[in-house]
């Protein structure tokens, strides 16, 4: 048993090299998707067929009457020029795997594989979902409109903690996090000589007014006691040093945990551009690009994790809530979810060029999503 266990690591190893060293980035995932695809075949394991250009659907098929459960793994990578000095480290120019979504998939792979091993103690099937295009926080919207959700009742997701020690996983029901969703508001003034401002209506002035009383949703309008930002990220104006502008641009994020405080920085948001524009005799327009809602794990469904992981041998520690956002919150919408935290070593955080995971975690991190899937005392018998 132990041999096999080791074979199986080994494997899971090297397929988890291959992915880090041929990151995709969203929407653009085909050689990723077909690796996983050939695995899966290679390994017995089904794959459905849908309607995804990117991403794939492999199910397990329990001999028992059950619930239908999903395990959502992200499979997209970064814009971002690898530095963790791994002898594996990206092949690929400007492209990492600098989330940890090649984790998420070879720790979907690894749990498919045991699963499929244990079927005959598996109660309903097991849909595991690799999902293209997390990093644009609407991937998962290509995954539902498919009919691959229609009959699953309850859905897993995972991410990959750098902030916690291989052993150590963040689970706690509500909210864990954000609503994202971004703003771009255009100025239009008149355009003049450098010398001579009264000829014309600068927007630059408005904009930097703009930027500070925009910071006034959070401190003013907003509860004190609620979880929100907003940043202004992007300011553009001009192009040269002797000319006043005749457009500016601000863009930027809101991150929300409260659904009434989402719709209050829409509305406060186009009201303070109206208003702050025509303080300065020129015109505004607002487009609010709405992102993923909020993530909320099922009390039930963190409580069973929690006593899961705490069987399996795990440390458990409470989910920090983020204002960082994930689209598997979409799939939230539906139905009940869970989105668990597993801690990858202590190192750079997600999004940076030395971010690196430690593999060691890849087996028990398989195994423990197996577990969860399985239910009962099926720890006692991976």
């Amino acid at each position: 048993m132990e041999k096999d266990r080791k074979a199986l690591e080994e494997k899971l190893k090297e397929w988890f090299e291959w992915f880090h060293r041929n990151p995709e980035l969203s929407y653009e995932e085909y050689e990723t998707t077909e690796k996983i695809r050939s695995i899966l075949e290679q390994e017995g394991i089904e794959v459905l067929p849908c309607e995804l250009e990117t991403g794939l659907v492999a199910i397990i098929r329990g001999e028992e009457r059950g619930p239908v459960q999903a395990l959502r793994c992200d499979i997209d990578a970064l814009p971002i020029e690898e530095e963790s000095g791994l002898p594996y480290s990206s092949g690929i120019a400007g492209k990492m795997h600098a989330c940890g979504h090649d984790f998420h998939i070879i720790a979907g792979i690894g749990c498919a594989i045991l699963a499929q091993e244990q079927r005959e103690r598996l109660k309903g099937d097991v849909k595991i979902i690799f999902q293209p295009g997390e990093e644009t926080s609407l991937g998962a919207l290509k995954i539902l409109e498919t009919d691959v959700m229609d009959d699953v009742e309850k859905i897993w997701g995972i991410h990959a903690d750098p902030t916690n020690q291989v052993g150590v996983l963040g689970i706690s029901g509500g909210y864990v996090t954000a609503a994202v969703d971004r703003f771009v508001i255009e100025l239009r003034g008149v355009g003049c000589h450098g010398a001579h401002p009264d000829d014309g209506a600068d927007p630059v002035p408005a904009a930097a007014a703009m930027v500070q009383a925009l910071q006034t949703i959070v401190t003013r309008n907003v509860n004190p006691f609620h979880p929100a930002l907003i940043s202004v990220t992007r300011i553009q104006a001009g192009n040269t040093w002797n000319v006043i502008p005749e457009t500016a641009e601000l863009e930027g994020t809101v991150r929300t945990m409260d659904k009434e405080d989402r719709a209050l920085f829409e509305r406060r948001i186009r009201e303070i551009a109206r208003h702050t524009a025509a303080a300065f005799g020129i015109n505004a327009s607002v487009r609010w690009i709405a992102g993923s809602p909020a993530t909320y794990n099922d009390g039930e469904m963190a409580d069973y994790a929690v006593k899961t992981a705490e069987e399996y041998g795990f440390c458990v520690v409470p989910e920090e809530s983020s204002l960082g956002g994930d689209d598997f919150s979409f799939f939230e919408e539906k139905i009940p979810g869970c989105y668990l935290k597993i801690g990858t070593g202590k190192g750079q955080t997600i999004h940076q060029p030395g971010f690196r995971v430690d593999r060691s975690v890849i087996l028990p991190a398989a195994e423990y999503l197996c577990v969860l899937l399985l239910g009962g005392d099926s720890w006692r018998k991976l």
